[in-house]
């Protein structure tokens, strides 16, 4: 076990709560998460990996699934973090902001940018008086996007430039498509952007289920296909602006746990011993503002 490792981008999710509706559309593709998955189910996966801590991340479009995993982090120290949801563009949530902000284990929120008709929601619809919450309270915003919607982040990190944002997955590279692809050039320039604010980091997670899994029958080739992600992120962002995160279980879909670990170290483990330490921990740790592990 690597106590200073964090895996900074992890869910838990309990079916019967009855709010995960991109889980209850019937797609047959998603049947493998149609379970309950529990830090019971995570533990001896993380201690296999010396994953000490865990950053928690939302995945349902309500408070009660963001007041579920609060509780979840009162039961489990290994939750370091708990990134949660909230409607953004009302201020009567206000209150409720606040509160979680007293939680220890509240960093921040996440709005599911990707699910939004509006490619620029981010630019009009939140409502001021919660961004500066955000800001006041020293919460994070984790963002949920793909290429489309990095112009439009860039405008909402230009307006506020105090709020601390990390894009998720690496704004999810449509990689089944190819290099050659229309999404290539907006999301290399969109990350340039973005990228250019101090105050944004960039999560290392979420690649392989953008792949097509003959494109990834072994972890050679998967590690050859991730490459040029690798190469750009580490160019714009620097290891000190990014993290390692599984985006467990989702990642069940395209290979397990340790399958993943091991394609990421062997782009994380060339680096010098610093920034390894970084990106395996050390930038979770300083941007969700974790504190050192016991």
């Amino acid at each position: 076990m690597h106590p200073g490792r964090v895996d900074a981008h992890q869910h838990f999710w309990r079916l019967a709560r009855g709010d995960y509706d991109w889980l209850d559309q019937g797609d047959p593709a998603l049947a493998p998460l149609a379970r309950d998955f529990e830090p019971d189910d995570l533990a001896p996966l993380r201690r296999a990996n010396g994953i000490g801590r865990t950053v928690l991340v939302q995945a349902a479009a309500t408070m009660e699934e963001t007041e579920h995993l609060l509780a979840l982090a009162d039961g489990h120290p290994e939750i370091a973090g708990v990134v949660g949801w909230i409607d953004l563009s009302d201020p009567g949530r206000l209150p409720v902001l606040e509160r979680w902000a007293l939680h220890p284990a509240f960093k921040g929120v996440r709005p599911m940018l990707q699910d939004l008709p509006d490619t620029e929601w981010i630019v009009h619809g939140p409502h001021p008086a919660m961004v500066q919450a955000l800001i006041e309270r020293g919460l994070r915003l984790d963002a949920l996007v793909k290429p489309p919607h990095l112009a439009a982040l860039t405008r909402f990190v230009e307006r506020w430039p105090e709020l601390k944002v990390v894009i998720d997955h690496a704004a999810k590279p449509a990689l089944r498509e190819g290099w050659q692809a229309a999404w290539v050039a907006p999301w290399r320039t969109g990350l340039a952007e973005l990228a250019a604010h101090p105050q944004v980091c960039c999560k290392f997670s979420g690649l392989l289920t953008e792949a097509a899994p003959e494109q990834i029958p072994s972890p050679g080739a998967a590690q050859d296909l991730i490459t040029p992600v690798w190469e750009e992120l580490l160019r714009q962002f620097g290891p000190e602006r990014l993290m390692w995160g599984s985006d467990w279980p989702v990642l069940n879909l395209a290979a397990d746990y340790g399958r993943w670990a091991d394609i990421a170290g062997r782009f994380i483990d060339l680096l010098p011993l610093p920034d390894r330490q970084a990106v395996w921990g050390g930038t979770a740790e300083a941007f969700y503002q974790l504190g050192r592990p016991s």
